[in-house]
């Protein structure tokens, strides 16, 4: 029986020696990605579809890197960033302005599809909180810079 395993095992240790290694360990990250399309900003090139990828940093958004950074600053494990105002909260009546963002894609491993406007109180907070990812339309710019950039940023 030893010559009969001999004869079967030989052959196959070979064939197995010369099969390419298996992969260990899970698949490598392959970076966040974000598509952003902006609409009614009033700011001259701010409008479109842009897109952004994170660790590494790419894609056609005009401020990519500072959006990278500003993400990675508001991503807390078990909370949203993109998260939509909750339907009982409180908001001011006030208007601001006609802009839309729209963005899809993927963070921190999960899917993003995530809306915003600037209708009333909330909702303009929560766009404001996510400059430079999205443009900032709190008035026109007194020297020429990108909206994408925080006002508080010289």
């Amino acid at each position: 029986m030893s010559r009969r395993f001999a004869a079967v095992a030989l052959p196959l240790l070979a064939v197995l020696g010369t099969a390419a290694p298996a992969q260990a360990g899970p698949e490598p990250h392959t970076g966040d990605r974000l598509t952003l399309t902006v609409a009614g900003t009033g700011f001259p090139g701010t409008e479109g579809t842009y897109e952004l990828t994170c660790h590494p940093t790419g894609g056609s958004h005009p401020e990519a890197q500072l959006a990278c950074d500003h993400l990675d600053a508001v991503t807390v494990y078990g909370k949203d960033p993109f998260a939509p105002v909750a339907a009982d909260a409180l908001c001011t009546h006030q208007y601001g302005g006609p802009a839309t963002a729209r963005l899809t894609g993927t963070w921190a491993g999960r899917p993003v599809d995530a809306a915003y406007n600037r209708t009333n109180g909330c909702e303009i907070s929560r766009w404001d909180a996510m400059v430079p990812l999205l443009p900032d339309t709190r008035g026109v710019p007194t020297k020429p810079k990108s909206p994408y950039r925080d006002a508080a940023q010289p």
